[in-house]
C-alpha cells in the first residue's frame, strides 16, 4: 500500500483536521473517505483545490 494511503487509514481524523485548516472551504463531503475509494477521494480534492493528482498526494504526505 502506498505511503499516503497508509497515512489516510492510520491517522484519518488528524489528517482531516489539517486539511480543513489548510483549506477552509473543504466540506465534510469533500473529505469523505471510504476504504478502497482512494482514487475517488483524490479526484474530489483535485477538483476542489485545482491541483494535479501528484500535487494532492504530495500534500497529503506532507501533513
Amino acid at each position: 500500500m502506498e505511503d499516503w494511503k497508509l497515512k489516510l487509514k492510520g491517522k484519518w481524523n488528524e489528517v482531516k483536521g489539517k486539511m480543513k485548516q489548510a483549506y477552509g472551504d473543504l466540506t465534510d463531503d469533500d473529505l469523505k473517505h471510504e476504504d478502497g475509494k482512494d482514487d475517488e477521494f483524490v479526484g474530489r480534492l483535485q477538483q476542489k483545490l485545482g491541483k494535479t493528482k501528484e500535487e494532492v498526494i504530495e500534500w497529503i504526505q506532507g501533513l
